[in-house]
């Protein structure tokens, strides 16, 4: 009698276990599923008009895609790569107010690649959260750095998160190679895969703050006693510029000779929210800006639709 209670204890043990696992992968696939991009089967009339060679325009609300253009090709992302340093970095990190020290190594090889940078200098005590906006405003590299190397103890460690985070969240076509985004061959991804990843961010509260600000000033430190004042690369090139009847809230600009003019930025139409990425704009820094051109193209073409 005693051994028919154990057995019978036993079965419900695993039952119990194996109850417990389908409850959270359940919950796992939820709080994924609004990444799940729906087409709208009405297309797009515009999306060849581009300067850009690879688009997508999502609406936020259902996360349906409303615009495409090579959105499933491979291409590199130059500095929208900082939209996932920063999400990896915020989650990471719980006190945005904790100081982090910029060293000689933080600096090493970036004026050399002719990365941008925010204006720190070595030795500098700055707050974790001033070297997020230096990173998503100026779009810093040495910002980067010194926050990798708080978080993950080197880049590649922020790396390896970054890319268990892009698998995390289905962006199944992206590889991550440096937290910067300058360019190398195995550092790549989608439009698509960048529009999950920004539809994500934008979730915490403390990143679209960051990325709609159009400036900021730091708290003094050691090395900048008044602080720094950062103006936001998406908003100087966009010059007062804005859409019929919205307004674009913020982004992130990118370029590389490779990536060419890269953008990735959140819009309000009417009463909607909606992301758009674009990359491959022929141009550079002293060009005309076609990447913000498509931007006020897309977004003043949603109401036509």
């Amino acid at each position: 009698m005693v051994r028919k209670v154990k057995k019978k204890n036993s079965g419900i043990y695993i039952f119990i276990t194996i109850l417990i696992t389908v409850v959270i992968v359940a919950l796992a696939y939820t709080s994924y599923s609004y990444l799940k991009i729906t087409p709208d089967p009405s297309g797009s009339t515009y999306s060849e008009k581009l300067n850009s060679t690879n688009a997508i325009l999502i609406r936020l609300e259902d996360h349906t895609m409303l615009m495409e253009k090579n959105s499933e090709e491979k291409i590199y992302p130059a500095s929208l790569t900082k939209i996932m340093t920063a999400i990896v970095v915020m989650e990471d990190l719980p006190n945005l107010t904790e100081k982090i020290t910029l060293t000689n190594s933080t600096f090493q090889g970036l004026y050399e690649a002719d990365a941008s940078m925010a204006g720190f200098q070595p030795g500098e005590k700055v707050s974790a959260i001033d070297l997020l906006y230096g990173v998503m405003l100026p779009s810093g590299a040495e910002a980067c750095i010194g926050l990798a190397d708080q978080i993950a103890g080197s880049e590649q460690g922020l790396v390896k998160m970054m890319n268990q985070k892009a698998a995390e969240l289905g962006m199944d076509n992206t590889h991550f190679e440096n937290v910067t985004g300058l360019h190398n061959e195995n550092h790549y991804t989608t439009v698509k895969d960048l529009s999950i990843l920004l539809s994500y961010a934008l979730q915490n509260d403390a990143f679209r703050e960051i990325v709609t600000s159009s400036r900021h000033s730091t708290q003094p430190t050691n090395k900048h006693p008044g602080g720094i004042t950062f103006y936001g690369t998406m908003f100087k090139e966009l010059n007062n510029q804005n859409i019929i009847d919205g307004e674009i809230l913020g982004g992130k600009t990118g370029y590389t000779d490779e990536a060419g003019l890269c953008l990735a930025s959140l819009a309000k139409v009417g009463k909607q929210e909606y992301i758009l990425i674009s990359v491959g704009a022929k141009g550079d820094h002293y060009s005309e800006q076609y990447n913000i051109t498509d931007a006020l193209t897309v977004y003043n073409n949603i109401e036509k639709q």
